[in-house]
């Protein structure tokens, strides 16, 4: 569907809001002496002296009249308050023309949002997409109205918008959908529905989408007994969504119909709207930082891959950190040692450019910002309208199978959750991983498991199984936490100048393929020896943990042979070996961990390592216990 087909905006302002008219028009104190008479979608947005400076159909009239979207904006109002929205609409530049009077003069004998809609899809002839919105309803985020509408011919069904309800909001005064979470289609819609009646916290708002097909179902609904004389949107879509397709939109915003209720409670609501703006405007300023720690394969890697088991643990000692704030205009900085942008001259970018390669990690932050955008519009999930600026600072040594690239990933990923308040029912946790493992395979070819986003999305030390089933119904595997206390103290050494590791292509992924027996035994094997490396960590036996290392280890250089492992990493695990320390490889290659249980050895060790050029450390669980 393009989005240039011809759509037709309808505000609805038919409503009487008697209640608080005359709470207004008995209010003593003069604070309101003003708004006497002022129809309810004309009543200020913003609690400054009451004066009506900016209407709440103001704030609406804003993100329509940059409407490109729109062929034509019809306003629909009842004949007692016609006047004032005939002066409105002269002072706005809005067609009268285009102002529909439904002819009511009493709540009594209003016609109902259903009928209203009718008259104007009758009287102006429509036969459009038609957008329809309350005009006296507050919102308190701005939002993109041309993201959701291309939702709407995307999914190319009706679409109904909803919020997730705040604590104290209470559903019985609200219209609550359920919504399937794959395809976002609206299940069921109950009008203010008793305490029981379901779970959900979706609150839907007048503001709606219904595809031209649909229209005549408007004049049906009304002259069927199923509408009982109940003309509320309510009551309608409670209908519609049995007889059409609805889909349904989050938008990031709160709303609030001014509808039928007492000034009190419009203040109360006012206010609270200008609150939450105004947190949002002090937050604006504020960096949101988020750290992902690198990550070691302590058993079963690699596969992972390959519908297998793993434990993997993050350590303290490498990180990487993203910061978000928010500016006008979005920008991604670039990191002044990993996306060099100035040399001292030639000899220099040689130099630089020989050891690092090109991939920095900037290309990271760009693809994470592209995949979440899409993952949101697929999600149906529509985006507070800001900008921000990314940055990000590692010291996750590169290329030496830590996992630095999806560390950074991870992190930009939580920024842009919590900057666009997207919270964990929108992009459950378990489906984090592979929105992570997406940008980097998808996006950017890079090779690379499930394990190692796991582990950085949940944080300490995860025992993962990939089952194949699960893999395949859900797309994650079952994950479980253990105690990073339980684990033996660990060594790890890396090489400190990567560029050359002199390993080839392993072709075991091919042969995988292929069915070949070895390797699927192989892969079965490690799966079992992670099930015995679980027991040994929560019964704290170093010993065989150390024992079951070096087994995984013999395993994978069996099945990918010493030419894909290639001179440096063997070197590395026969020095370990040598004094006597178990060692596996914690990644893709470049360093090894071990657990040496003889301090005297372990120095000797780290001397050999150290004096060969490695970088040697003692390795920092993180969190350092069960903090999680």
């Amino acid at each position: 569907g393009n989005p240039q087909v011809a759509m037709i905006c309808i505000i609805l302002v038919a409503g009487h809001g008697f209640l608080l008219e005359k709470e207004i028009q008995e209010d003593l104190t003069g604070e309101f002496s003003d708004l006497v008479g002022v129809p309810k979608a004309l009543l200020p947005a913003q609690p400054q002296q009451w004066d009506t400076r900016e209407a709440i159909l103001d704030k609406w009239w804003g993100i329509l009249k940059s409407r490109q979207q729109f062929t034509d904006v019809y306003l629909v109002t009842n004949a007692d308050k016609y006047k004032h929205y005939e002066r409105w609409a002269t002072a706005r530049d809005f067609p009268t023309e285009n102002i529909i009077n439904d002819g009511s003069t009493t709540f009594e004998n209003s016609l109902g949002a259903i009928a209203d809609l009718e008259l104007t899809i009758r009287c102006k002839k429509i036969e459009d997409d038609i957008m329809v919105v309350a005009g006296d309803m507050l919102f308190d985020h701005d939002f993109d109205l041309s993201q959701v509408v291309k939702y709407f011919y995307i999914k190319s069904g009706n679409l109904a918008i909803y919020y997730e309800m705040e604590e104290g909001e209470n559903p019985q005064r609200r219209g609550i959908l359920e919504v399937e979470p794959s395809s976002n289609r609206i299940t069921a819609f109950y009008e203010k529905p008793t305490p029981g009646v379901t779970s959900s916290r979706y609150a839907s708002v007048v503001f709606y989408f219904f595809k031209r097909s649909t229209l005549p179902k408007v004049g049906e609904f009304l002259h069927s007994d199923d509408s009982n004389g109940k003309y509320s949107f309510g009551h309608f879509m409670h209908w519609l969504v049995n007889k059409d397709t609805v889909f349904g939109m989050k938008l990031p915003s709160g709303f609030q119909l001014i509808g039928q209720i007492g000034l009190s409670e419009y203040k109360k609501w006012v206010n609270e709207f200008a609150e939450r703006r105004k947190k949002v405007m002090l937050l604006q300023g504020e960096p949101i930082v988020f750290r992902t720690y690198a990550r070691v394969g302590l058993m079963g890697n690699p596969s992972d891959g390959f519908y297998g088991k793993t434990i993997a643990m993050s350590i303290a000692n490498f990180w990487a950190e993203v910061t978000l704030t928010e500016s006008t205009r979005l920008k991604l900085l670039p990191h002044p040692l990993n996306d060099p942008t100035e040399f001292g001259g030639l000899a220099d970018l040689h130099a630089i450019s020989r050891k690092e390669g090109y991939l920095g990690g900037l290309r990271l932050l760009q693809a994470t910002c592209k995949r979440f955008y899409q993952c949101c519009a697929e999600k149906g999930i529509a985006l507070a309208k800001k900008n921000f600026t990314l940055k990000y600072d590692t010291n996750i040594p590169r290329q030496v199978g830590l996992a630095g690239s999806s560390a950074i990933v991870t992190s930009a990923l939580k920024c842009l959750m919590k900057f666009y308040q997207i919270s964990e029912l929108d992009l459950p946790k378990e489906e984090q991983p592979t929105f992570v493992l997406n940008v980097e395979k998808s996006e950017l070819f890079i090779q690379a498991g499930l394990q190692d986003r796991v582990v950085q999305v949940y944080g300490g030390l995860i025992f993962m199984d990939f089952n194949k089933e699960l893999m395949k119904s859900r797309g994650y595997g079952e994950y479980e936490q253990l105690d990073t206390a339980n684990v033996p103290p660990l060594w790890l050494a890396y090489v400190g100048d990567p560029s050359d590791s002199g390993k080839i292509h392993s072709n075991v992924r091919e042969r995988w393929d292929r069915g070949e027996e070895d390797v699927h035994k192989a892969m079965e094997e490690f799966a079992k020896l992670t099930n015995k490396g679980k027991k040994a960590i929560l019964s704290g036996d170093f010993q065989e943990f150390g024992k079951l290392m070096d087994e995984n280890f013999n395993l994978r250089r069996q099945i990918y042979g010493d030419d894909a492992l290639g001179a440096t990493n063997l070197d590395l695990i026969e020095i370990a070996r040598k004094h006597g320390s178990a060692a596996k490889f914690p990644g893709s290659g470049g360093a090894v961990i071990g657990c040496c249980n003889d301090e005297n050895a372990k120095i000797t060790m780290k001397e050999e390592f150290q004096s060969k050029g490695y970088v040697f450390c003692d390795i920092i669980p993180f969190p350092k216990k069960k903090e999680i």
